[in-house]
């Protein structure tokens, strides 16, 4: 591995829309920065279902009062990803792509990052890496098998097969609407008596008649208990069934990265909320020099935090940084 340690003013880990809006901060300010993301240009956006639409209007994913023009009301993937794309090349933003960050040491008021391909020297590191590449197991047999997926993109793939989709957030109810209509067998499985509340307000009483009328199959107050080959294993407050079926997806939420976290030093509360520790003011976690921005404050909550909320987090972050410098 080639070594090399440049002096940064800031390095930033995760290249997703916050990631991004504290690189242009820190450019207004002077300070010198990188950005590292592991994979691809806001990589969490990128792996969104195809026809996924944003429950924010495109003005509250603005970064740095740049206009995002949309041809909809509430933008699609796609506009959302030329939108990010294009602020990141005309300004210029000094990131590189597909390399992760596999350890952080910190001593002497700085860090030392290491990556898959280098070394880097800072003297402070804002943590922007989201929660969507670690999905939330069930832990139950037939879990590992290839017709299971955690993450879901396109209907067309299920068209005509007996789909099983677990959760009742934004995205199992989008997947659930979509398989359908592209002619799929759908039943969803649901731990609540109800759909949730937080479910896109014009698409709720889609899916909720979709399932009065027959349409989608839906058990609620159930559970998923083994996945087989060809069937699965439910209950549900009358029974026990077993149930046809050729593909489950697990759309049971994510959860950000604690133990890198935790590696780097910084506290996280022992609850269930597992809440990292940071300073609402500054955003300047227990490890000084190290500042969490995103949705990576919530812990557990994920709903808490959104583009749209935590955008500010790089204003206040870099504030903080050129008081200190």
């Amino acid at each position: 591995m080639q070594t090399h340690n440049p002096d940064y003013d800031l390095i930033i880990i995760g290249g997703g829309p916050i990631g991004i809006a504290c690189a242009l901060e820190a450019e207004k300010s002077n300070l010198s920065y990188l950005i590292l993301e592991k994979g691809c240009l806001v990589n969490s956006l990128y792996h969104y279902p195809s026809n996924m639409t944003f429950f924010s209007t495109s003005d509250k994913l603005e970064l740095d009062n740049i206009p995002f023009i949309s041809n909809n009301p509430k933008p699609k993937k796609a506009e959302a990803l030329e939108y990010y794309r294009r602020i990141t090349t005309s300004n210029k933003l000094n990131i590189h792509l597909f390399e992760k960050v596999t350890a952080v040491r910190s001593e002497n008021n700085s860090h030392l990052v290491t990556t898959t391909k280098n070394t880097y020297s800072t003297k402070n590191i804002i943590v922007a890496t989201g929660f969507y590449d670690i999905p939330n197991h069930l832990n139950i047999p037939g879990e590992d098998l290839p017709k299971v997926e955690h993450y879901y993109n396109d209907p067309h793939y299920y068209a005509t097969q007996k789909t099983l989709v677990v959760g009742s957030s934004n995205s199992s109810v989008d997947a659930a609407l979509e398989i359908y209509r592209k002619g799929g067998e759908v039943t969803m499985i649901i731990r609540k008596p109800e759909i949730g509340e937080r479910v896109k307000y014009w698409v709720r009483p889609d899916i909720v008649n979709r399932i009065e009328e027959g349409s989608i199959k839906a058990y609620f107050n159930s559970e998923l208990l083994e996945i087989r080959e060809n069937e699965v294993i439910i209950e549900t407050p009358e029974e026990r069934k077993t149930l046809e079926n050729d593909f489950v997806l697990l759309l049971t939420g994510y959860r950000p990265n604690f133990k890198f976290l935790e590696d780097m030093g910084v506290n996280i509360s022992d609850d269930d909320r597992r809440i990292p520790q940071y300073d609402q003011e500054t955003m300047e976690t227990n490890v000084p020099g190290i500042y969490l921005a995103g949705v990576i404050c919530g812990g557990m909550e994920t709903h808490k935090w959104f583009i749209e909320n935590s955008r500010i987090h790089a204003g206040m972050i870099i504030r903080d940084l050129v008081s200190k410098k």
